[in-house]
């Protein structure tokens, strides 16, 4: 085997586990999520402040695991495969525009207040939960083309 071709193939396992990686951490993050919204019963007794704190540091976590890990190899221009380029261009402006709701979620609950809870939170998570299954979505089909 060439070296280049031994390099590709290392790189490529790399990817496949930081896919796997990646995907591991959406799963908790949306668990987490649909506990915080009531979507599904609380298994936990962390109070309603912690679940949210988890939920920030969670999702902040996964975006970065994302941008930093996965996406940054197409990001230092280090894919090759056209297939992979051509949807990274289409879909990563529309991953960052949901990473940047994520992020303004993350820093307005930073600090967290019983007025919050009361009179932002449900809003504030139905807008960054559909981010996040937009977020989703898009990157299935970019993790599609990586994989294939």
């Amino acid at each position: 085997m060439s070296n280049s071709t031994s390099t590709a193939v290392q790189e490529r396992s790399q990817t496949n586990h930081l896919i796997a990686e990646l995907l591991e951490e959406r799963k908790e993050v949306w668990s987490v999520y649909c506990t915080v919204a009531g979507i599904e019963p609380q298994k936990t007794d962390d109070s309603m402040e912690e679940l949210v704190r988890k939920f920030c540091q969670l999702s902040v976590d996964y975006i970065s695991l994302g941008h930093f890990g996965v996406y940054q190899r197409i990001l230092d221009g280090q894919e090759r495969r056209q297939s992979i380029l051509n949807a990274a261009e289409r879909i990563y402006p529309l991953i960052s525009k949901a990473t940047e709701a994520v992020l303004n979620f993350n820093d307005k609950y930073q600090i967290l207040t019983p007025a919050m809870i009361l009179h932002d939170l449900a809003d504030d998570l139905s807008v960054v939960g559909e981010h996040l299954a937009n977020r989703i979505e898009w990157e299935d089909e970019l993790l599609g083309e990586m994989l294939a």
